[in-house]
């Protein structure tokens, strides 16, 4: 993994791009909540009966970039890659074999692929589910991707200061 650097949040910005601000402090926050860890450490479940590990939580928000940027902002057909009908917390559930080099890479892909999706939509066009499960507009989601990695990133702070002892924001 790469060396996490976190940027605040601008103070003073429109609207658009105090939201992307805030979205990207939050991704970077995860990162650097996982900094310095080996594969080891990201896979441990530190609080039972929780199962959740930080790098289930990667692999988690990658999954919902995926979803809400590309499925539902862009309409893309992006199946799932970790979870599936048959384990819906595919995501969350890391064996031996799964590494913070590949959960990262994905999630920094998505991320990407997420920016993409993004810059081709205003704040207030609404786009409808490909499942018909409702409307949206890329300034709800962008609240809703702020509030999930928030949410997530309390746990990845519990996660942490039980592998490590490590704590800050």
């Amino acid at each position: 993994m790469t060396t996490a650097e976190r940027r605040e949040a601008p103070r003073t910005a429109d609207e658009r791009t105090s939201l992307e601000g805030w979205l990207d402090f939050h991704r970077e926050t995860l990162a650097l909540k996982c900094e310095g860890l080996d594969d080891k450490q990201l896979r441990e479940a530190t609080a039972p009966p929780s199962g959740l590990t930080l790098l289930g939580l990667v692999r988690h928000m990658a999954e919902v970039e995926r979803s809400w940027f590309r499925r539902v902002l862009d309409g893309q057909e992006a199946p799932p890659i970790w979870y599936s009908e048959e384990d819906p917390d595919g995501d969350f559930r890391v064996t031996g074999a799964d590494t913070g080099d590949a959960a990262f890479a994905i999630w920094r892909d998505e991320v990407a692929e997420a920016r993409t999706a993004a810059a081709g939509h205003s704040l207030d066009e609404v786009v409808t589910r490909r499942d018909g499960r409702g409307e949206y507009n890329l300034r709800w989601i962008y609240l809703h991707m702020i509030e999930e990695y928030a949410r997530h990133n309390g746990h990845a702070d519990l996660i942490r200061e039980r592998i490590d002892g490590v704590t800050g924001d």
